[in-house]
């Protein structure tokens, strides 16, 4: 499988031409060329990780993908067929294995309601964890691990890296950043990884990791 890393927090799997969108959010360069996608994973309702110019492009070359989310999910995009998932529920789309953990978005300050968010595991390896710092009791071989989040400061997201252990982890969620900023995170999550004896990629938009 190849996994191909878009703009903040979205990212596609491919498998020989079935392909897994997750969250594809208003700051994804838009989707034009989804031929093949089968899933799109949405982890929870904040527009920066859908929006229904990106799903409607997506169903639109696609009218037979199914879109999987947690109950909020599935009512801020009630017009389009979301299948609801949860924590615990395990769903298989064509070569794609999807566990579902977590449950709640991280709180981003009391004033705001706390929303769905479900981390997502792709085939027993790769996992992302939607705006959560929730462990998953899970071995991980690649993690998206966010970079920069109002709901998340720099120790955290050390912390979260060095809880999961995973063998290889790459940076998401960072497009309110500037380049000092990933620049920062990049050198902090390397540190983090390799407490575990993983090895961290600084992947940009559109670079590839195989797993």
């Amino acid at each position: 499988m190849r996994l191909t890393k878009l703009e903040h927090a979205a990212l596609v799997v491919d498998d020989s031409g079935d392909r897994l969108y997750v969250d594809p959010g208003k700051f994804t360069t838009p989707i034009t060329e989804s031929a093949g996608a089968i899933a799109v994973v949405i982890t929870h309702q904040h527009d920066d990780h859908w929006t229904p110019e990106q799903l409607a492009r997506i169903v639109e070359a696609n009218p037979e993908v199914r879109i999987l989310g947690p109950a909020g999910v599935a009512l801020a995009a009630a017009d389009f067929p979301v299948e609801t998932v949860s924590a615990g529920d395990t769903v298989e789309v064509g070569p794609f294995r999807l566990r579902f953990f977590g449950g709640r978005h991280a709180v981003i300050h009391p004033s705001i309601p706390v929303i769905d968010n479900l981390g997502v595991l792709v085939n027993d390896a790769l996992y992302y964890g939607g705006d959560s710092l929730i462990l998953p009791d899970v071995t991980v071989d690649v993690l998206a691990a966010p970079v920069g989040a109002p709901w998340m400061k720099t120790s955290e997201a050390m912390d979260y890296v060095i809880g999961v252990a995973p063998r290889r982890a790459f940076p998401t969620h960072e497009m309110l950043l500037s380049r000092a900023g990933k620049d920062l995170f990049n050198t902090r999550l390397k540190w983090a990884t390799e407490q575990g004896g993983g090895e961290y990629l600084p992947l940009e938009p559109g670079d590839t990791l195989d797993f």
